[in-house]
């Protein structure tokens, strides 16, 4: 390795180090000197026997004459290698690129360069040079940091002319530095999710992790070891195929990406956006989205390129493809999987399937506008469209069991119809026993034994029976039966007993409550 400059600031900065009891080692690590180096200024410190106050007052010549410090510029072959560095940098973020495997190709045009431990030191001493808080390197398409700025931009209420704050989300890739900034009115789930997801539009693609700060809309339990997120970003996640890492507690290096990025963006949006005044988040957006533009595309000081030519180049291809279907936010509740492997959704009063193996589980149901996701143990179990029509159910056969997937076939809407086959009164009684909230199989059993009576007794007289036991608000098959057995379809509409809804006095019919 070429010698470095040792000047008198690093000699006194040593040797005052030295007189405080610190270790050579400790010394050489702080300094960024060789051991060798720190022995031998030590060394000529007790040759000549000054003192640290003594040695304080010497000029930058007398030092020299002393410890002979001499000036020695890098070598050729230093200056040849920081020169390749930033294609190092920038191949280092593609998948399976090793440090190895480039410094081959470097011995390979330079067959007498550094070794392989001294190529890795110079690349980290430049690399700590070059940006000190981004030295970790990140594989292209593997990580997404997002976070929110500590301070707050500003939009003004035209009618009041008050200030309001406003957030600013940002996201960062790892291996291009490609950045994301947006304004929002809040951080609560609603706009964290929106922003996320507009990020991810932003970089046309997902990556494999979302590393958020430990956010109240993105963690639900904090823990050191396994945080637990929120359903909402849970379903996030899965909807873009991607995995959400909170960031470890005590773990600063976890978020140093997007940290540095935040401190960036006050120079860079924040400054110039000061004197600026806006009256909604569509125009604060707007020049956010301008300033970030510049800032994504200047070539970054000691690189020979921008960020957005890293993410065109080497980060975009990595990326895994954005879902056909946009995100919508959902809302969630817990349900227990029924013996019928169905689950109760209570908002619209509807039944969704669930495999069998899941009965008796607690599950956690999330429901957006237009889908239906049902989760276990972190894992999404089914995923079915948003229906709305009530007491009715949404069945994938292979969800039930062998001996009940023929239930499948026997829908609400096909008892419905054929009932209306057999007429009006027959569909409204069949309707009435549907909206029943019992077990699916005693319902369709009930629908199918009522239905079924019409081969015996023909539609006329079954759907007779059927007006008389609405007029009774009873809705089961057994009363149809009573109805049957006793004659009573045949009665005239007139009689009186019809028009008050009760029975006829008879020693041989039941009373009311046998029905309840």
């Amino acid at each position: 390795m070429a010698n470095k400059r040792i000047d008198m600031l690093n000699i006194k900065q040593l040797l005052r180090l030295y007189t405080q009891g610190v270790s050579k080692v400790k010394i050489s690590k702080q300094l960024g000197l060789s051991r060798n180096t720190v022995k031998k200024y030590i060394g000529l410190y007790h040759e000549h026997r000054f003192t640290i106050e003594e040695l304080n007052e010497l000029s930058q010549e007398e030092i020299e004459d002393l410890f002979g410090t001499t000036i020695l510029e890098p070598d050729g072959r230093e200056i040849n290698l920081e020169s390749y560095f930033p294609e190092v940098s920038k191949e280092l973020k593609k998948v399976g690129v090793t440090r190895y495997m480039l410094w081959e190709e470097y011995r390979e045009k330079h067959p007498a360069g550094y070794c392989y431990s001294q190529f890795c030191h110079l690349y980290r001493l430049w690399s700590k040079k070059v940006n000190p808080s981004m030295h970790m390197e990140h594989k292209a398409g593997e990580k997404m940091f997002v976070d929110y700025t500590g301070k707050k931009l500003h939009i003004i209420d035209k009618e009041t002319g008050e200030e309001k704050e406003v957030e600013v989300f940002v996201s960062i890739l790892g291996a291009s530095g490609m950045t994301f900034v947006e304004a929002t009115m809040t951080q609560r789930k609603e706009d964290f999710l929106q922003s996320l997801a507009e990020s991810l539009n932003y970089y046309e693609g997902v990556p494999s992790a979302i590393v958020t700060d430990n956010l109240k809309t993105a963690v639900k339990k904090s823990d050191r070891y396994e945080p637990v997120i929120t359903d909402s970003l849970r379903g996030f996640a899965s909807h873009y195929g991607t995995t959400i890492l909170p960031t470890r507690t005590y773990h600063p290096k976890d978020k140093a990406l997007v940290e540095n990025a935040v401190r960036i963006i006050y120079t860079r949006i924040f400054a110039p956006l000061r004197k600026q005044q806006f009256f909604d988040l569509k125009s604060l957006n707007k020049s956010i989205r301008d300033l970030l533009e510049i800032h994504n595309t200047t070539v970054m000081k000691r690189k020979k390129y921008s960020r957005a030519d890293v993410f065109h180049e080497v980060e975009q291809p990595a990326l895994l493809p954005l879902p056909t279907i946009r995100y919508e936010l959902k809302d969630s509740s817990i349900a227990t999987v029924q013996k019928s492997s169905h689950i109760y959704l209570s908002k619209d009063k509807h039944y969704y399937s669930v495999p069998f193996t899941y009965i008796g589980k607690k599950v956690t149901v999330l429901y957006g506008k237009s889908v239906v996701e049902i989760y276990y143990d972190e894992r999404r179990i089914a995923f079915h469209q948003r229906i709305y029509a009530r007491y009715q159910y949404t069945t994938i056969k292979e969800h039930l069991p062998s001996s009940h997937q023929y239930m499948a076939d026997w829908t609400p809407t096909r008892f419905i119809n054929w009932g209306r086959q057999i007429g009006t009164y027959c569909e409204e009684f069949i309707t009435k026993i549907l909206e029943k909230r019992s077990h699916p199989d005693q319902i369709y059993n009930s629908c199918r034994g009522v239905l079924s009576l019409s081969k015996k007794i023909g539609n006329q007289r079954l759907d007779n029976a059927c007006k008389r036991a609405l007029s009774y608000e009873r809705y089961n098959m057994q009363v149809i039966k009573d109805i049957l057995d006793r004659g009573l379809d045949a009665l005239e509409e007139e009689d009186s007993s019809f028009e008050t809804g009760k029975l006829p006095k008879h020693k041989n019919i039941r009373g009311g409550k046998y029905y309840e």
